[in-house]
């Protein structure tokens, strides 16, 4: 192994790590957020059919039966890799790659169920929409980032989390001081920063410690030298 290699710091990958994300804001960012540790060493997140299925539910998204599961994961891989540059980009400011946008509105073309009124027993409202092929799924995520990037107020809430290893885009909440969010969640990022910092402030004080603990070993052998 070489000298740079094993300097890198080496991180591991739990469950933790490992689990969906549903609170990056919306159900396109929550797709972007099926990789985990971006850019830094990416961890796989959506990748296989019982994740794909929990993934849908977790957007509150529901699949027609029947339809190709596999081809299904293999396009929103995709569209993965189109939603994560169109969002950095508009973080960054820059132009995202003309192969994203074409994606994006390609699949956006197709029209989704359009919503439906449900009352339950207890004569409450509430909306639904009937189960989704594969190409409509797929049109309402990239429609929906689409009306992300697209609107300037949204846009200009997207942020980045601060976390090297993380590296999340995310829509930032209006919070009650104003400031923007700096971590896509303090009870992850948010708090693994404030441990690291301590660990840190720990660690640069130690020396301090330590010639403290040896200076009333030297005056009381300087005392016992004068004695002498």
């Amino acid at each position: 192994m070489s000298e740079r290699a094993s300097a890198t710091p080496r991180t591991r990958v739990t469950a933790r790590v490992r689990e969906l994300r549903f609170d990056a804001g919306s159900p396109a960012l929550d797709l972007v957020a099926t990789v985990g540790r971006r850019p830094s060493t990416p961890v796989e997140r959506l990748g296989d059919h019982d994740r794909l299925r929990a993934w849908c539910q977790g957007v509150g998204l529901t699949l027609r039966d029947g339809e190709d599961g596999h081809a299904l994961l293999g396009a929103l891989h995709e569209l993965r890799s189109a939603a994560t540059d169109v969002a950095t980009a508009a973080v960054d400011g820059r132009a995202p790659r003309p192969e994203s946008v074409a994606l994006l509105n390609d699949l956006a073309r197709v029209e989704p169920p359009v919503p439906r009124l449900r009352v339950d027993p207890e004569g409450r409202p509430g909306s639904g929409t009937e189960p989704l092929s594969s190409a409509q799924l797929l049109s309402v995520v990239a429609r929906d980032l689409i009306a992300l990037v697209t609107d300037p107020r949204l846009r200009d809430r997207l942020r980045t989390c601060a976390a090297e290893i993380c590296g999340m885009v995310y829509l930032d909440h209006v919070n009650g001081n104003g400031k923007p969010r700096k971590w896509c969640s303090m009870e992850r990022c948010g708090n693994n920063a404030k441990a690291a910092r301590h660990r840190h402030r720990a660690s640069a004080s130690e020396p301090d410690h330590a010639s403290s603990a040896r200076l009333p070993d030297a005056t009381a052998g300087a005392a016992a030298r004068r004695r002498r």
